[in-house]
């Protein structure tokens, strides 16, 4: 699977990766619901990493199709309200 950080680049991760990054990104829908600012930095945050540390970086010379898009790493709660409703981000 190609997960795009928007302005940061693509990584690509094992298809399995799939469950734990519903995970985390629950975790960000809850705080996003909640109003939560600290919950969401600590829960996108944990995201951004997540995908960081365990995909492998696509190079930029290499065009691929992102499977998920995430927002920016300096998102705001605010604006990850729009971002993180409904059937989020991430498919199941």
């Amino acid at each position: 699977m190609i997960v795009r950080i928007s302005g940061e680049g693509q990584f690509e991760l094992d298809d399995e990766e799939a469950p734990r990054l519903n995970e985390l990104e629950n975790a960000v829908a809850g705080a996003v619901e909640a109003c939560d600012e600290d919950a969401y930095e600590q829960a996108f945050t944990a995201l951004l990493d997540y995908v960081r540390a365990t995909g492998d970086a696509v190079p930029e010379d290499q065009l691929e199709g992102s499977d998920v898009i995430l927002p920016p790493a300096d998102t705001s709660l605010k604006e990850a309200a729009a971002d993180f409703s409904g059937e989020g981000l991430i498919p199941d």
